[in-house]
């Protein structure tokens, strides 16, 4: 089993930065990527960013050039820097961990992006 617990969101106006907080425990040796998905009121839930163990990285269209994914591996912890920030950006964000036998989900938390 592995725990996600997520922490970063909360109220900024556009234009502003948030920065996104996961950490992993548990069997974590079991993971192989981590990322970051957002689901909108009305909408699917979408991937946003999302990083390997080796350091690959990958973004939604959207997204690119505004934030960025990282990893640190001492504190097996993803974030996820969101710049630029708009107000189609605004949704429940959630970190996701990629085992070989199946997905695990943090609990979310809200970003809203508005004046």
């Amino acid at each position: 089993q592995v725990q996600l617990v997520e922490s970063g969101g909360g109220l900024v106006q556009p234009g502003g930065s948030l920065r996104l907080s996961c950490a992993a425990s548990g069997n974590i040796f079991s993971i192989h990527a981590m990322g970051w998905y957002r689901q909108a009121p009305g909408k699917q839930r979408e991937l946003v960013a999302a990083i390997t163990s080796g350091g690959l990285t990958t973004y939604t269209d959207s997204v690119k050039g505004r934030f960025t994914i990282s990893r640190d591996n001492a504190k097996n912890t993803v974030y996820l820097q969101m710049n630029s920030l708009k107000p189609e950006d605004t949704a429940v964000y959630y970190c996701n961990a990629q085992s070989l036998l199946r997905a695990y989900w943090g609990q979310g938390t809200q970003v809203t992006v508005s004046s």
